[in-house]
């Protein structure tokens, strides 16, 4: 599929409201997501599955109004994940905070936007 394609279907499931666009604020995702890139996010996609480990998630932080986005590394059988960030050295992540409850997930990265 060609860029232009890729860029439309985006936009398409954006408006749709099948996914949602947020922007990444930190360093804490270094090197795969860089701080200012806009992300989409699936805020369906673990209505009917558990994360895996691997996936990177949208997730409510536990102690602040705030999204933060990080990489699921262990998933409990109560669907709780540890979630960490790529860039540990500059990561406030579940070693802070504890395991992310699954009404805290609120949806999985698809791709970067546009």
């Amino acid at each position: 599929m060609n860029e232009e394609l890729q860029t439309a279907l985006k936009l398409l499931q954006l408006l749709l409201g099948m996914r949602k666009r947020l922007r990444v604020s930190g360093p804490s995702m270094l090197p795969e997501l860089q701080p200012g890139e806009e992300i989409l996010f699936n805020p369906k996609a673990y209505r009917q599955k558990l994360p895996k480990v691997g996936d990177i998630v949208v997730a409510r932080h536990p102690y602040q109004k705030k999204q933060i986005i990080k990489r699921v590394a262990v998933v409990l059988e109560d669907g709780s994940c540890f979630l960490t960030g790529d860039n540990t050295s500059s990561s406030t992540d579940s070693r802070s905070f504890g395991f992310i409850p699954p009404n805290k997930i609120l949806g999985k990265v698809t791709s970067k936007f546009p």
